[in-house]
């Protein structure tokens, strides 16, 4: 009896590993130059990817400064929703302290996350480092003015100055984390091998925010000094404001 020949059974095949994630750049519209400071405010709310992209790119220079033009801008203007409880003064010096209490806050920080940044293997540059910090200012000033109707109804509704601090120490903690949430995506384009510095960074960058709701106060009522004499920690200003 004449045996057939059979084709040799192939092995079961193992399946495919998950596709790797579009690199910066895949898509064509990442590509496009974001014109102008409204073209970086819709780029930072629609397509962050395209801002990410832009920054590894000739030109990242003009985009870093029309998102601080714009974040500067927005700043100003929930300052004045701020300054808007107690009138006076506080219509000028509060928009004043906000945006600058934002850009110190920045700068203060910058050097560190530059730092972190290496220290995860991370070879991003200065310029891509600044531009991130850049697009968390405008996330966060773009999130502030979208709570800023429901903050101005409230100071002309209400003369407590605790409800008023509270009210707006939690706009800005849920404004911050949104923002972060952009940061902690670009900080993963850098191609860094730990999120342990970034994780660190953000703790940080929370502590000065709070700190300078002490160092720049009065941001809600009146004073004669523009600024404090007297140093405080922010935990102790607050419950001086309880009392």
């Amino acid at each position: 009896m004449n045996e057939t020949n059979q084709p040799p059974q192939l092995p079961p095949q193992i399946p495919s590993a998950k596709p790797a994630p579009p690199q910066l750049g895949d898509d064509p519209a990442e590509r496009e130059p974001i014109p102008g400071a409204l073209g970086a405010i819709e780029a930072i709310l629609r397509q962050p990817r395209r801002v990410m992209f832009q920054l590894r790119h000739p030109g990242a220079g003009g985009l870093i400064a029309k998102m601080l033009a714009a974040a500067v801008f927005l700043a100003l203007i929930y300052g004045a929703i701020v300054g808007s409880f107690s009138g006076g003064d506080q219509w000028w010096a509060a928009p004043v302290k906000v945006a600058g209490g934002l850009l110190v806050s920045a700068l203060i920080c910058l050097p560190s996350l530059y730092i972190f940044a290496g220290m995860s293997g991370s070879r991003a540059g200065l310029r891509e480092i600044i531009g991130l910090v850049a697009g968390l200012l405008l996330m966060l000033t773009l999130l502030l003015v979208g709570f800023a109707p429901v903050a101005w109804l409230f100071s002309q509704s209400t003369e407590s100055i605790m409800w008023m601090g509270f009210l707006h120490l939690v706009f800005c903690l849920i404004a911050t984390a949104f923002a972060l949430r952009f940061m902690n995506a670009g900080f993963a384009q850098l191609q860094a091998r730990s999120n342990a510095g970034f994780n660190t960074w953000v703790l940080i960058f929370l502590l000065v925010l709070l700190q300078m709701t002490a160092a720049l106060r009065p941001l809600l009522g009146t004073s004669p000094d523009f600024l404090p004499v007297e140093k405080k920690f922010f935990l102790s200003h607050w419950i001086d404001c309880m009392k």
